[in-house]
Parts: structure tokens; C-alpha cells; sequence
């Protein structure tokens, strides 16, 4: 059973929750401010979270079983090597996506209600690929659903803030997709997969991608003030923007081998910190 459990968490690549994870908590905490702390519509934000990015990257994994075995960089998936089959892997889909309208429409109706239009962002991105440079956006729509999707479990209403916070997320993940896909630029180019670097280049995908991270940070700014502009909130704006700065301080066109540490590392850092400092501050009097 635990081995069973570590294939399919290997399949939807848990670790990378905490791209969108923290920003939800931010969302919810955010709402609670307003409303009161209740501990089981948290835990029921969190299993919402678990089963959305469940089905989401199982659904990757399925629709591009034949690209990544064609892949060298993703040939050792679990599909491609056999280790989950394509009938089990969308089953295991099928199952977390109806658990997820389950789970969200007994948080409340408007929950329930959305919960399928957020089930056809969220799995649709996977498929963008094959026809729109724009892919990396429907990635950063389909993360930046995470914090407005908290607020409204906690409220059951959108405010401005925790918006344009889904805004920053936005801009963040589709600029560091751009960065990501720098990898696959020679086989996306080969098979006629769309993405930024594919048609633009390294350079040009670089500026793009720090054109938006540009806005995340204006952004960024923008919410500090918005979240009370505390000393704790400052230092997460701070640290947030710093990293981000960092991040396209380390890939250039001629330093590509780093992509892995600015993807993975730089941007989970940046996430769980702007969490911590963000939240901390929401309750904090400096």
C-alpha cells in the first residue's frame, strides 16, 4: 500500500505543491480575518487543494504519456517506464477530480458550483501546448485559482485583494513556466510543441519572462500595502521580490544549467516564505 502511495505521488510530483499551496493559505487566512478561524473549512481548503493539483498533474502525465517517452528529460516518468499504466493513472484522475467537486461543494454552493469550471482550467492546460504559445499563461491561471479559491471557500464572495493576488500568481508561474521550458526548446521546436522559447529563443524568453515578473513584483508592492504594510509583511514583499531578482540573475542564455535551482528551489523558497511573513503579518501590530 505505501509503496502504491509513493508511485503516485511520484506521478503528480508532490513536492511542487508548494507552488500553489501557500498562496491558498495566504487566500484563506486573509478571508479569516474577516470571518473567524474555523479549522474544518481549512482542512477541507486543504484536502481541495491536494485533490485539484491531484487530478491536474495526473492529467498531465496521461495526455502526455507518448511526448514525455519521446523525451530524454522525461523518459524516467512513471507512465512512459510502466510503472503506473495510462488506464490506472486516469483513474486515478477521474477519481480526485470527483472527490474535488465533492469535497468543494460541501464547503458551500458557490464552491460546488465552480468547482467544475475550475476542473476544465486546471486539466485544460495540459493540452495548450500543442496549440498556443500561451500555454504558460493557462499554467498561471490554472495556480493563480488557488488563493481566490480559499478566500471564496471562507467567504463565498471575491474582493479586490485576494484577486489581484491570483493576479500575482499569475504573472509569477507563467513567467517561471517560460523559464522551465527553456529545457525542451530544441525538442519542442522538433515535435512542433508551442511554447514562448520554442518560437522566441533563450533571449527573447528571458525578457518575457522577467517583463512579467516585473508586473508580479509591482504587484507584490501593491498587496504589501493592501495586506496592512506591517514590518513582517514588508520583509515577505521583500524577500518575495528579492528572489524573484535573483532567479533571472542565475539563468541566462549561456547559463541554462541552472534552470533546475531556480525552478524547484528559488520559487518554492520564495512561496513558503512570502506565506510565512505574509500570514504572520496579518497578525501582527508592527
Amino acid at each position: 500500500m505505501l509503496a502504491t502511495l509513493k508511485k503516485y505521488a511520484r506521478l503528480v510530483h508532490f513536492p511542487h505543491t508548494v507552488f500553489a499551496m501557500p498562496f491558498a493559505l495566504i487566500g484563506y487566512f486573509l478571508a479569516v480575518r474577516y470571518t473567524g478561524f474555523d479549522g474544518w473549512v481549512l482542512l477541507k481548503v486543504l484536502v481541495c487543494m491536494v485533490l485539484a493539483r491531484n487530478a491536474a498533474m495526473g492529467f498531465n502525465r496521461w495526455s502526455d504519456r507518448d511526448i514525455d517517452a519521446a523525451n530524454p528529460r522525461t523518459a524516467a516518468r512513471e507512465i512512459p517506464r510502466g510503472v503506473i499504466s495510462p488506464r490506472r493513472a486516469l483513474a486515478f484522475v477521474i477519481f480526485n477530480a470527483l472527490l474535488f467537486v465533492a469535497v468543494a461543494s460541501w464547503i458551500n454552493p458557490r464552491c460546488g458550483m465552480l468547482s467544475p469550471v475550475a476542473l476544465v482550467v486546471i486539466l485544460g492546460y495540459s493540452l495548450t501546448k500543442r496549440f498556443t504559445l500561451l500555454c504558460h499563461l493557462f499554467l498561471g491561471l490554472a495556480l493563480a485559482i488557488a488563493p481566490s479559491g480559499a478566500y471564496l471557500a471562507v467567504t463565498g464572495t471575491l474582493t479586490q485583494v485576494p484577486i489581484v493576488l491570483s493576479a500575482m500568481v499569475l504573472t509569477w508561474s507563467a513567467g517561471f513556466d517560460i523559464i522551465y521550458s527553456l529545457q525542451d526548446l530544441d525538442f519542442d521546436r522538433a515535435h512542433r510543441l508551442h511554447s514562448m522559447p520554442a518560437r522566441l529563443g533563450a533571449p527573447a524568453s528571458l525578457a518575457l519572462s522577467a517583463g512579467l515578473h516585473l508586473i508580479t513584483a509591482f504587484l507584490v508592492l501593491w498587496l504589501n500595502f493592501a495586506f496592512g504594510n506591517h514590518a513582517l509583511t514588508r520583509l515577505g514583499t521583500v524577500l518575495f521580490i528579492g528572489l524573484l531578482l535573483y532567479q533571472h540573475l542565475l539563468v541566462t542564455p549561456r547559463k541554462l544549467g541552472r534552470i533546475g535551482m531556480a525552478f524547484g528551489t528559488l520559487n518554492g523558497i520564495a512561496s513558503l516564505c512570502y506565506a510565512v511573513f505574509i500570514i504572520a503579518g496579518f497578525y501582527g501590530t508592527c
